[in-house]
């Protein structure tokens, strides 16, 4: 999968509702990462609601995993709808539930799936969207005659420091953005000859 160089996601939970012939739709958005911290949501929420006649959601995750749900609702009325509605804002590691307590008034296929829609529409639309961006973690160490050097290459390069420890030699821990990496330890071999050493973790993370 291609490395996104920043996602949309949401800021902190949400929540909408509205009334449709009865039925009442309540609209829930939660910023996720991991399939097992939706999972434990999923739980909460049936819990907390054991009451509703049903629980639909769809989550979309960085990782390309995603899932929807209709939860007894005629086929297509409902997962899929709020699946579409994340990916109408073209939000990644976001769930969202749609709670329904039927009112006693069928709505039929259409109307249902558009009530679905709109309630996942409403809440992501409401909840306040940020945009994060991919960085890599290095280490980087040094003699202490490089740290006018490094500081100066640290704003270049649009780094972010994240410790700094001052030991025989100083050691930084950063954060760079994937794109620049290469660049960045080439530049910063040449220019101390080879003497800060420059070492980078595999994993991306997005802030």
């Amino acid at each position: 999968m291609k490395q996104l160089e920043e996602i949309v996601t949401i800021q902190k939970f949400h929540e909408t509702g509205f009334k449709e012939k009865g039925s009442q739709f309540t609209g829930q958005a939660f910023p996720v990462n991991t399939e097992q911290e939706i999972s434990d949501i999923l739980t909460d929420v049936k819990k907390k609601f054991y009451d509703a006649t049903h629980h639909c959601y769809a989550y979309k995750l960085l990782g390309g995993q995603f899932k929807y749900s209709d939860d007894g609702e005629p086929s297509g009325t409902a997962g899929i709808r709020i699946l579409n509605a994340i990916e109408h804002f073209d939000l990644l590691n976001v769930l969202v539930i749609v709670i329904r307590y039927f009112g006693g008034t069928k709505l039929g296929v259409g109307p249902l799936g558009k009530a679905y829609y709109s309630s996942a529409e409403s809440v992501l639309n409401k909840a306040e969207r940020i945009t994060k961006t991919a960085y890599q973690q290095v280490q980087i160490t040094a003699d202490f005659s490089h740290t006018s050097l490094l500081h100066k290459s640290f704003s270049d390069f649009e780094m972010i420091v994240q410790n700094t420890e001052y030991l025989e030699n100083i050691n930084f821990t950063c954060l760079i953005k994937p794109k620049l990496l290469q660049n960045y330890s080439d530049y910063i071999t040449d220019k101390s000859s080879g003497a800060i050493i420059v070492t980078a973790d595999d994993a991306i993370s997005y802030f």
